[in-house]
């Protein structure tokens, strides 16, 4: 094994975790598919709403896009190398 394999491989190990940990952190959606049939998914009238993005709750889905980009990426490398 190459050295670069198991520095890619610690990475994508790293990754893993740090995305289930913010998966498994992130509050819960009662709405869910139902919700955003029915028109009422998008729905932000609340302060809360309007400024999640700035709240724990927005950085945790923020960090869970890129962590998912940053494992994808890993993955090719792994296949790749």
């Amino acid at each position: 094994m190459s050295i670069l394999f198991i520095i890619v491989s610690i990475l994508y190990l790293l990754g893993c975790g740090a995305l289930v940990a913010a998966i498994l952190l992130q509050k819960k959606r009662t709405a869910g598919v139902a919700g955003s049939i029915a028109g009422m998914g998008n729905v932000s009238d609340t302060y809360w709403d309007k400024n999640k993005s700035r709240s724990m709750e927005g950085s945790l889905e923020r960090m869970t896009k890129i962590g998912g980009i940053l494992l994808g990426i890993f993955a090719v490398l792994l296949c790749l190398i």
